[in-house]
């Protein structure tokens, strides 16, 4: 295995994905496959580490498509479906590796994990239920998953405290319209910053595409990639000419190496 690191977008759509069930607008009626846009999560690979952040209700396809054949653990960046639905599906990695799967949570998202998985965290458990074991983490403290130094960053989506996390030269950022100046200053240096952004037009908890440029901006980092994407951004292709140079609406199964 690599010794760089190496990011693989598992998907890059927002809370419904895209195409929209329903939706008969020209985004979720193309034909272009970067278009077709899974629940935001990333897979990051160094050496025999594969750690994945979030796993939403797309979590088993994604790790099918992307060949994930073994984790290291599961990071969650906050506890909202969209982001969680899908854990249920670490099942097969206890069963290949024979042990509960790593899980980095803040206590919210762990309340919520055993509210919606209460089996899993049952004292007497039925057959085949998820196994994991919960690391606690808070925006304050980084933390380390072998060896991997993660520093987590907080940001707020709407009103709901969120974890971003940076991994060496590599900032990812989902669901969030508020960052501090502390927080700022954590992201700064990044080469590569991932940043939500969900529309052009104003949204509650989100940064639309002008938010976002305006923060890439001040962080300055070498490339931004946007994510967590919604049909109300437009067609892949167009907004792409829209951007800076050293910005681009990331796209399932985009890998990046640092």
């Amino acid at each position: 295995m690599s010794d760089k690191l190496s990011i693989t977008f598992l998907g890059t759509g927002t809370s419904m994905g895209v195409p929209v069930i329903g939706c008969n607008c020209e985004v979720c009626q193309s034909n272009d496959p970067f278009d077709n846009r899974l629940r935001s999560s990333v897979l990051i690979q160094k050496g025999d580490t594969n750690i994945i952040i979030d796993s939403g209700p797309d979590f088993r396809y994604q790790a099918l498509r992307a060949g994930v054949k073994h984790l290291s653990a599961l990071v969650f960046t906050h506890e909202h479906k969209d982001h969680t639905a899908g854990m249920d599906d670490v099942r097969a990695f206890n069963f290949i590796q024979r042990k509960p799967v790593e899980v980095y949570a803040t206590a919210s998202v762990e309340k919520a994990l055993r509210n919606e998985f209460h089996y899993a965290f049952s004292e007497i458990k039925y057959p085949g239920v998820p196994e994991i074991r919960i690391h606690p983490i808070d925006a304050s403290s980084p933390f380390e998953i072998e060896g991997l130094l993660i520093e987590p960053i907080q940001v707020f989506h709407h009103k709901l405290p969120v974890l971003g996390f940076r991994i060496e030269d590599f900032t990812y950022i989902t669901d969030a319209n508020s960052i501090s100046e502390s927080e700022m200053d954590k992201i700064r240096g990044s080469k590569v910053l991932v940043l939500n952004a969900l529309r052009k037009q104003t949204h509650i908890s989100h940064f639309t595409l002008q938010e976002a440029l305006d923060l890439i901006t001040e962080i300055q980092p070498e490339q931004a990639y946007l994510t967590h994407i919604s049909h109300q951004m437009g067609k892949h292709i167009d907004v792409s000419k829209e951007l800076p140079d050293n910005v681009a609406v990331a796209y399932d199964q985009l890998q990046i190496n640092l």
